[in-house]
């Protein structure tokens, strides 16, 4: 499994997003890899998206996201899900997208969870906890990495992000991307 190179992630987020879906979440597992087709994203886009996580700034928790694009951002939420998220560029622009949710591949050894339908599963099915946060995805020989896109390309739907109310007009921004043809969104999608 060769990762995307950095490249692909040194983009603002809101390019970044759709590009990830049908690419391959792989996790290295006893000697092989858990594997899912990313099939859900969402945009994160710095410092002046009210939803972001760098809207408060550069912090000890956002300090990721100002670095080098391609590594992982993991954080918990409630205090009881961990929450996966691609660092993307230009490098000091503060952008991530989050991997909302992953379909499985038939070649892939059993999840760590029945499924991978909304971050937390994500998370609970490929074993992602906050050890990975700053883990570098683009590193061949990395426990966590995202390959190239399998099964073709995905028809995309673009809409509002989940559960983000709390930031006004932000809340209803289009930077919610899925395959329309998967059956293991998070939510489903309602076009307009």
């Amino acid at each position: 499994m060769q990762p995307l190179p950095r490249s692909f992630y040194d983009r603002n987020a809101v390019k970044v997003a759709p590009a990830l879906l049908g690419c391959v979440l792989a996790r290295r597992w006893r000697g092989g890899f858990i594997l899912g087709r990313i099939v859900e994203t969402e945009a994160y886009l710095g410092e002046h998206d009210l939803a972001c996580h760098a809207r408060a700034g550069r912090t000890a928790r956002t300090e990721v996201m100002y670095g080098e694009p391609g590594h992982a951002y993991v954080y918990l939420i409630y205090g009881i899900h961990q929450m996966l998220n691609c660092v993307c560029g230009p490098g000091g622009d503060a952008n991530a997208v989050l991997i909302r949710a992953v379909e499985p591949l038939p070649e892939s050894p059993p999840w760590l969870h029945p499924n991978g339908r909304g971050p937390g599963n994500v998370c609970k099915a490929f074993g992602i906890e906050r050890r990975h946060n700053r883990g570098d995805l683009c590193a061949a020989s990395a426990e966590l990495i995202i390959g190239p896109r399998q099964g073709g390309r995905p028809r995309i739907f673009r809409g509002p992000r989940v559960g983000v109310d709390y930031a006004g007009d932000w809340a209803r921004e289009p930077l919610r991307f899925c395959d329309a043809r998967s059956e293991h969104l998070s939510r489903p999608v309602r076009p307009g």
